[in-house]
C-alpha cells in the first residue's frame, strides 16, 4: 500500500497579513475527494472583507518588498523553494487526494513548482531598461517598475503548480500578490500559505480561499492594477467586463483550448498513435487546456491510426490515484462528470462513432467517486459539438481529411487557439502548416512537452499574454521613460 493512501482530514486557513486566518464570515468550504467521495478537509469561505484585509496588507508590504535588492528578493524565493521541497510528501498527498490526479503526474507538478521558483529567482537581473540615443545633450533611458499589488486567480486542474507558478514572476519583479485558488481544490494552496508564512515577509503573499465573491472582490478592487486568470472563456470575459467597470487594469488570461493534432500521410503511424494519446492528457483525465483533443488524420492512413489509438486508449489503467501504476484518475467533481457524460450522448446523437470508453468503469474500487473511462470518437465532423466545444474531459475526437487547405481551415474554425501539433517528415510542409495555424504553442513531430523559458499562451479566445519566460516577468512591470538634459 502506498504511504499516502490514507489522508487525514485537513483544516486549511487563509494567509493574510502574514498570519493564518479564518474567514470574517465564519463559513467554510468542504473539500471532497474525487476518487472516493470522502470529506478530506475544509478551507475558509472568504468574503469581500477578507480580500480588503489582504489588499491592505499587500499595499503596506509592497514598498519595502520592492525596495529590496534583486538578490534579496531572489533569496526569499529560493528559501520558499527549499521549504516546499522539504514538504514534498505532504503537498503531494493533498494534491492527489483533492484533485483525483495520479500520483505519477502530481510528482511532476511538485518538482515543477520548485523549479519555477528557482528559475524566476535567477531571472530577476534580466529586468533591464534601455538607453535610447537622441542628441549629445540628452540622455533617454527606461526603467521597469512593479505594478504594486497583483491578483492571481487559478484553476483546479493543477492547483499547487498554478499557485506557485502564479506568484514567482510577480514577486521577483517587486510586486505583492493576492492569490485565489479554485474553490474545487484549495487545500494545497492553504498548505502553501502555511509554508510561506514562515518564509516570506508579512503581506508579500496573501492567499484568500472562497468562491465568486472573493474572485469578484479581487477583480474589482481599484488597488489591484494587474490581474491574471486561468480558467474558462466565460469567466475570462466576465473578469474583463468587471475589471473595466472600476479601473484600467492590465489583464492576462490563459483560457480554454480545442487543440488540433494534424497527421500527414507520411507520419509514422505507431508513433502518432502514442503521441495522440499522450497529447490528450489522459493522465489528467483530459482536464487540461492544452490537450490536443481533435486528431485530424489523413484519409489514406485514417483507419490504421484509429485502430492503434483505440488499442492504446483501451490499455490505459484507471484506478486509485495513489498507486504508482495508475495512468488515469478521477474527474474533479460530480457536476463535471455529468457534463462529460452529456457530451458522450451528444457525440452519439450527432453521428460520431464511439470506439473506446464512453461510460463509467465498473468493478471494485469504482463504486464511489467520479470515474469515467478514457473515450474515443471516430468519424467526427468539424460541425459536431464534440469537435467545436471544449469538453475538458477524457474524450478524443478523430476527424478525417484529404486536402491541406481544408484541414487547416477546420483546425482554425473554432474560437480557441492555444496549442497544436503537426506530424510529417516534410519539414517545409511542417513549417508552412505551423505558420498557418492560429495557435500560440505548436509542436512539430512532438506533443505535450514544455521548456521552461519558452513563452506559453493562446490566440483568439484562448487568452492574452504569455507566461513561463522573460515575457511573463516583463508583464509584471510598468515601463517608465526618463529624459535627462545634460
Amino acid at each position: 500500500m502506498n504511504q499516502f493512501k490514507t489522508i487525514p482530514a485537513a483544516t486549511g486557513r487563509m494567509l493574510i497579513e502574514g498570519q493564518l486566518s479564518e474567514s470574517l464570515g465564519g463559513k467554510w468550504i468542504t473539500c471532497i475527494s474525487p476518487s472516493t467521495g470522502a470529506d478530506i478537509g475544509k478551507v475558509p469561505d472568504g468574503t469581500t472583507g477578507d480580500v480588503e484585509r489582504a489588499v491592505s496588507a499587500a499595499q503596506s508590504a509592497q514598498t519595502n518588498w520592492a525596495a529590496l535588492s534583486v538578490a534579496q528578493r531572489a533569496h526569499y524565493l529560493l528559501k520558499l523553494a527549499d521549504a516546499l521541497a522539504a514538504s514534498t510528501d505532504e503537498l503531494l498527498a493533498i494534491e492527489v487526494a483533492s484533485t483525483g490526479n495520479s500520483i505519477t503526474g502530481m510528482k511532476g507538478d511538485i518538482s515543477s513548482c520548485i523549479e519555477r521558483l528557482r528559475y524566476f529567482a535567477g531571472l530577476g537581473y534580466e529586468l533591464q531598461g534601455n538607453t535610447i540615443p537622441e542628441s549629445s545633450n540628452k540622455l533617454n533611458l527606461t526603467l521597469r517598475e512593479p505594478y504594486g499589488v497583483v491578483g492571481r486567480i487559478v484553476a483546479f486542474n493543477h492547483p499547487l503548480a498554478m499557485a506557485v507558478h502564479g506568484i514567482a514572476s510577480p514577486l521577483v519583479a517587486g510586486n505583492t500578490v493576492i492569490l485565489k485558488p479554485s474553490e474545487q481544490c484549495p487545500l494545497s494552496a492553504t498548505l502553501l500559505g502555511e509554508i510561506a508564512s514562515k518564509v516570506l515577509p508579512a503581506g508579500v503573499l496573501s492567499i484568500v480561499t472562497g468562491g465568486a465573491e472573493v474572485g469578484n472582490a479581487i477583480v474589482r478592487h481599484p488597488q489591484v492594477k494587474r490581474l491574471s486568470f486561468v480558467g474558462s472563456v466565460r469567466t475570462g470575459l466576465a473578469i474583463q467586463r468587471a475589471a473595466a467597470e472600476v479601473a484600467v487594469k492590465s489583464i492576462s488570461l490563459e483560457l480554454g483550448g480545442k487543440n488540433p493534432f494534424i497527421v500527414f500521410p507520411d507520419a509514422p503511424i505507431e508513433q502518432v498513435a502514442k503521441a495522440a494519446v499522450l497529447g490528450m492528457n489522459f493522465i489528467w483525465q483530459g482536464q487540461s487546456c492544452s490537450s490536443t483533443s481533435r486528431l485530424f488524420v489523413h484519409d489514406s492512413i485514417y483507419d490504421e491510426v484509429v485502430q492503434h489509438v483505440t488499442e492504446h486508449v483501451r490499455a490505459i489503467r484507471i484506478g486509485d490515484p495513489f498507486e504508482d501504476d495508475t495512468q488515469m484518475g478521477a474527474i474533479v467533481s460530480q457536476a463535471h462528470l455529468a457534463s462529460i457524460e452529456n457530451y458522450v450522448r451528444i457525440g452519439q446523437d450527432e453521428g460520431a462513432r464511439l470506439v473506446a470508453g464512453g461510460k463509467r468503469p465498473t468493478g471494485t474500487g469504482f463504486e464511489k467517486g467520479n470515474w469515467f473511462e478514457p473515450t474515443v470518437f471516430s468519424e467526427v465532423r468539424q460541425d459536431m459539438r464534440v469537435a467545436r466545444e471544449e469538453i475538458f474531459g477524457p474524450i478524443l475526437s478523430i476527424l478525417r481529411w484529404s486536402d491541406t487547405d481544408e484541414v487547416i481551415d477546420m483546425a482554425n474554425s473554432v474560437e480557441y487557439g492555444l496549442t497544436a501539433a503537426v506530424w510529417t517528415s516534410d519539414i517545409t510542409k511542417a513549417i508552412t502548416t505551423a505558420k498557418r495555424l492560429q495557435s500560440g504553442y505548436i509542436w512539430i513531430n512532438g506533443v505535450n512537452t514544455h521548456v521552461r523559458s519558452v513563452p506559453f499562451g493562446g490566440y483568439k479566445n484562448s487568452g492574452t499574454g504569455r507566461e513561463r519566460g522573460i515575457e511573463e516577468l516583463y508583464s509584471y512591470t510598468e515601463e517608465k521613460s526618463i529624459q535627462i538634459t545634460l
